[in-house]
């Protein structure tokens, strides 16, 4: 291939999310009162984490230096602002949500409806980041710049891995899974396979036992 930045750990997180909003959608059709469930589901907290940690990432890493190499470039830096407005929405949608959990009294159609409105948001984004912003990055980063996204993104992983990369990995080929532990050192990606990945599958992660 010709691409010179390599984009597994993008996609990875992006079909993690769509796996997430799937089994999100059918928790709020399937139960009488979601809420008590969604309360302290284990999904919910680690989608919302690994959400909140790659927009940033985003946000804070990417779209900066990529808004330096555009600057005479008004349509593409137009891109780079819909993306942040759209992480923004997902944000408002993801609050909204805790909102309605922290609140016994709120109508429980209120959920039904955000939820809805999040599985479309982060749906639309993930499609629109794909089609148009992905083949920008592509096009203009340099390896540096997309090696830096990927150091701050792992950093506000940080002390998480342990969950995290388990759930980032679920369902993916043993190809992307081996490109996403090659940069750990030896001692992280033996307690992937030995403890972090089982320790993982153990998990109730939306109230389904």
């Amino acid at each position: 291939m010709s691409d010179k930045l390599d984009m597994t750990p993008m996609y990875a997180m992006h079909d993690a999310l769509r796996r997430e909003l799937e089994h999100l959608a059918k928790v709020t059709v399937r139960l009488d009162d979601p809420r008590r469930v969604l309360r302290a589901a284990v999904g919910w907290e680690l989608f919302r984490k690994s959400l909140h940690v790659h927009h940033t990432a985003e946000d804070d890493a990417l779209w900066p230096a990529l808004r330096r190499t555009l600057a005479d470039r008004p349509d593409d830096l137009a891109l780079l602002e819909a993306m942040e407005a759209e992480h923004a929405g997902v944000d408002q949608l993801i609050e909204a949500i805790d909102a309605q959990l922290a609140d016994p009294e709120a109508p429980l159609n209120g959920l039904g409806d955000l939820v809805d409105s999040l599985v479309t948001g982060l749906s639309g984004h993930l499609r629109h980041e794909e089609a148009q912003a992905l083949p920008l990055i592509q096009a203009v980063a340099t390896p540096q710049q997309w090696a830096h996204f990927g150091q701050v993104h792992g950093q506000r992983i940080g002390p998480d891995a342990p969950r995290l990369l388990p759930w980032l990995l679920e369902g993916a080929s043993d190809e992307t899974v081996a490109t996403m532990l090659a940069p750990l050192p030896e001692p992280a990606r033996a307690a992937f396979t030995a403890q972090w990945r089982p320790a993982y599958a153990a998990l109730d992660r939306w109230g389904t036992a």
